[in-house]
């Protein structure tokens, strides 16, 4: 910590908190607590967050559909999870209190900024009375601090307008945050520095801010002790703290180095997907191409395009513009052309929820297109697990020729946690399917008789020219085809082709005992609120396991042995039991109960192990 600033005299020692900061979209609660979360990484607390924010870009100020939220657990164990209730709330407003009290449970801290607590503002909150004389918070411990003036005051006489003024108090209550945490301020000044170090002013104006709101909760005897989170035990090497849609376009950089292929993503802009591209724009610089297409239907075929060319091609999406490349997607699995399919997934269906999580897209993924078109689908469990996904998305792609959906969702792609920094050359080897047969001996559609993937030949390689499109074709020579007999020969071939993939998958493993009464079945996103309620019930003396899906088609080959050893299997979902109905086709020999949520809000803990124990009691 600097020598600035004033160390508390009590710190308490916390193994994990939960800090939720809340505001209207326009008060900086997502940069807010992603420089705690980034401080807090930087100490070396294991940490998972859960940005929440309005579908809107002006949702109405003052609202609670304008609210706007960040929420960072941070531990000294391991943490899964962002936290099923805060430990402390920074409410911006009333709006801010209002939509968040009820995940707040009773003791806890509240600090308000009591100048957006006036009559007009806790009316247009749905307030009937003030919120905060009222016996609404007469159980929480609240913390009364008049932000925004407090903020002006700061900032008096330094040159800046009032509204930018006022729009620094984010920082002012980050600072008290940072005092109240014993956190050091010294890692966002330099971040401030390399974001507005070009415009004196505002820099000046945000660190004085933070300092304020440092100081102000240093000196206020409202506020209680302050506490301390250790660092966590971590496995030793340089991290980094990624998002979810980060970890994955770094993944896509992995891969194709490791492959030694340029990397090309076309793409159309769509939450919550957009970071991807954003993120492999800032890169061009390693070879990598990123062209934002006028629409979802240029951006696969551009893809298409660049995979025939020889690039690692990928396109990204949320669900209502998978529906839209539901057709090019056809035509790469007919073509079978390597590609990789990110699906962010968002509640549904049409626009539905934006910007809030749900498992929406199973089915359309595995299903969703015109005749027989069978692809790999695999999703991923974690932000950092992004990063490994993407990279095998790719090499599946890659070494079998074929089209692969990689599914994400809201939570993941926006999250973040600890991402240990990899070493290229540490990763597993990438093999592109190339050409290898003589041109005098070559046919288009000649296959490897154990994976049937065809060998990828691109333009410019002489005596390897092929015709390509989306007619029928030819079982061998790729020429167009309307022979009955050719036709259902392809449409087993390539149905096969991905039932052989689980050769090249792990098989499906078991946290907590490998038998017993009780199997919880997730997949993608949810896995850790799953793993927590699974390892909370583990020490019970009903003990549960889990069995978490990464890979959906083909699904493991262990899979019909695993759920054999269990007398229940429930199967959770953040939708309304696609994965259940799936696996009621492939293994239809077993029961599945199910537990499903669809409210654009990822599982809580305490949820899911009741429902468990509850499993478990019933004879």
């Amino acid at each position: 910590m600097e020598s600035s600033e004033v160390q508390p005299k009590d710190v308490v020692s916390l193994e994990k908190v939960v800090i939720k900061f809340a505001g209207d979209s326009g008060d900086g609660m997502q940069f807010t607590g992603a420089q705690f979360t980034g401080t807090s990484a930087i100490l070396g607390n294991d940490i998972a967050t859960f940005p929440d924010y309005p579908a809107e870009i002006r949702a109405p100020q003052g609202t609670v559909a304008g609210v706007s939220g960040f929420q960072v657990h941070i531990g000294h164990a391991h943490v899964h999870t962002p936290g099923d209730s805060a430990d402390l709330l920074v409410a911006m407003n009333a709006a801010a209190l209002k939509a968040n009290l009820k995940f707040l449970p009773k003791g806890r801290t509240v600090i308000v900024d009591t100048d957006n607590f006036k009559r007009k503002d806790w009316e247009k909150a749905g307030f009937e009375n003030d919120p905060l004389e009222s016996d609404l918070v007469k159980d929480y411990h609240v913390v009364h601090a008049p932000i925004t003036s407090l903020t002006r005051k700061a900032l008096e006489g330094i040159g800046l307008d009032n509204k930018s003024i006022t729009r620094s108090k984010n920082m002012f209550a980050l600072g008290m945050v940072y005092w109240l945490f014993s956190r050091p301020l010294d890692y966002t000044e330099r971040y401030l520095e390399g974001k507005f170090g070009k415009v004196e002013k505002v820099l000046e104006a945000n660190i004085k801010a933070l300092k304020a709101g440092y100081f102000f909760a240093e000196t206020i005897e409202a506020l209680p002790s302050a506490y301390s989170v250790l660092p966590a035990d971590m496995e030793k090497g340089t991290y980094k703290n990624l998002m979810g849609n980060e970890a994955t376009a770094w993944g896509f950089f992995a891969a194709a180095e490791k492959a030694g292929l340029e990397l090309f993503l076309g793409s159309y802009p769509i939450t919550p997907a957009s970071e991807i591209l954003h993120e492999i724009a800032k890169y061009k610089h390693f070879g990598a191409k990123a062209f934002q297409a006028e629409d979802e239907i240029a951006g696969i075929v551009s893809a298409i395009g660049a995979s025939f060319a020889g690039d690692l091609a990928v396109t990204t999406t949320s669900g209502p513009g998978l529906a839209l490349k539901s057709e090019a997607i056809g035509l790469a699995v007919i073509t079978e052309l390597p590609l990789v399919i990110v699906n962010v997934q968002r509640g549904g269906p049409s626009t539905g929820l934006p910007t809030k999580t749900e498992q929406s897209d199973l089915l359309q993924a595995l299903y969703g297109r015109n005749g027989e078109s069978p692809v790999a689908v695999i999703a991923a469990r974690s932000p950092a697990d992004c990063f490994h996904m993407a990279f095998e998305a790719s090499k599946l792609a890659l070494e079998h020729v074929t089209p692969v959906i990689l599914l994400t969702d809201g939570y993941v792609a926006n999250g973040s946690q600890p991402w240990k920094i990899q070493r290229v050359a540490d990763l597993p080897e990438i093999t592109p399917r190339r050409v290898k047969t003589p041109a005098d001996k070559w046919e288009p559609y000649l296959r490897d008789e154990n994976s049937l993937a065809r060998e990828w030949a691109v333009p410019g390689m002489k005596g390897y020219e092929h015709r390509i499109g989306g007619l029928e074709k030819d079982a061998l020579t790729g020429d167009v085809s309307y022979d009955p007999e050719n036709h259902e020969e392809m449409i087993k071939t390539r149905e096969e082709k991905i039932a052989r993939m689980v050769h090249s998958i792990p098989e499906l493993k078991v946290d907590g005992d490998e038998k017993g009464e009780l199997l919880v079945v997730g997949w993608g996103g949810t896995y850790g609120s799953l793993l927590t309620a699974q390892n909370q019930c583990f020490d019970s003396e009903r003990r549960v396991s889990l069995a978490h899906f990464q890979y959906l088609n083909p699904l493991p080959k262990n899979t019909e042995e695993v759920f054999s050893r269990f007398k229940k299997i429930v199967v959770c979902e953040l939708n309304n039991g696609q994965l259940a109905k799936y696996l009621k086709t492939r293994f239809p020999q077993f029961e599945y109960l199910q537990y499903n949520k669809i409210q654009g809000l990822p599982f809580t803990v305490q949820e899911l192990t009741d429902r468990f124990k509850e499993i478990l009691s019933e004879n």
